[in-house]
């Protein structure tokens, strides 16, 4: 990947980070359009769209994994008015904790001026990482990796909803991209048994890889490492010529497990992305 020129709006970093952003932000956006009427009922499930900035809010069975704000500032500079309407938006909600995401190529530059002097605190960011085409040998592995259908729905939705601590109903929600255009979703298999879960999302020649969670009874024997490359070759395989991801940030006593996968399938860190949220939670 190029060397970081934020003052260059043409550079290949910064093209790189607005591309990332727009298939993270896509992506979240088809999670709200795949959602069942009864999974949006539960969830108190909706997104509101501010100025180019998209707010996600689910009521119950849901953390800052959905509780969150992408692409603010991205599409024209963040307002002080955006900030009063996302207050109100997620207050309405009875949200106490949510993420204003600030990408490093949000106006006004830099973003986080803005958020810290209207009262939003700096939580634990997120690690951004992209990679290109190159293909990756698959690990060996004794799992099967297999995309699945509709009929392994619910297990996926199972995995996915206990890794990143969601409600039941936060898993159901999970389950409804199984099958859906835009999403290849596979799961790892310990006999019949499904064991770990990776999602790859494609738009305009993007992938971005989701939800990759693993069934505790199953962890260290490397199911992430055998989804993650299945991913990142099935992206190839699809014409996709950027390839992104993201983990937490790393912090003091955080094993970073994922972070390791992620450098070791070939993806380079871009940056961290900044959240802010009205409690903070730095570290």
């Amino acid at each position: 990947m190029a060397s970081r020129t934020d003052s260059d709006p043409g550079s290949d970093h910064v093209v790189i980070t607005r591309h990332l952003e727009a298939v993270e932000s896509a992506a979240l956006i088809d999670l709200h359009a795949a959602a069942s009427a009864d999974v949006r009922k539960v969830m108190g499930l909706r997104l509101e769209s501010m100025g180019g900035a998209h707010a996600s809010v689910a009521e119950r069975g849901a953390n800052i994994v959905i509780n969150r704000v992408i692409g603010l500032g991205i599409d024209e500079p963040a307002t002080i008015e955006q900030l009063n309407a996302i207050r109100a938006f997620y207050r309405r909600a009875g949200i106490e904790r949510y993420f204003v995401q600030a990408s490093p190529v949000a106006k006004p530059i830099p973003l986080t001026v803005l958020l810290e002097q209207n009262g939003l605190i700096r939580d634990r960011g997120w690690m951004k990482f992209a990679r290109g085409a190159e293909p990756l040998g698959e690990p060996v592995t004794d799992f099967s990796i297999r995309e699945v259908g509709p009929e392994h729905a619910k297990e996926f939705g199972q995995i996915v909803g206990r890794a990143f601590d969601l409600e039941d109903s936060g898993g159901q929600l999970c389950a409804c991209l199984v099958g859906r255009p835009g999403w290849h979703v596979f799961m790892s298999f310990d006999g019949d048994r499904p064991a770990g879960t990776g999602a790859l999302y494609v738009k305009d020649g993007v992938g971005w890889t989701d939800w990759g969670a693993t069934d505790p009874a199953f962890r260290r024997r490397g199911s992430q490492s055998a989804l993650l490359a299945r991913r990142i070759n099935k992206a190839i395989e699809l014409g996709c010529n950027l390839i992104g991801t993201c983990t937490g940030e790393a912090v003091p006593g955080d094993e970073q497990h994922s972070y390791g996968n992620i450098k070791r399938a070939g993806f380079t860190e871009i940056g961290v992305r900044d959240n802010y949220s009205p409690t903070g939670r730095p570290g």
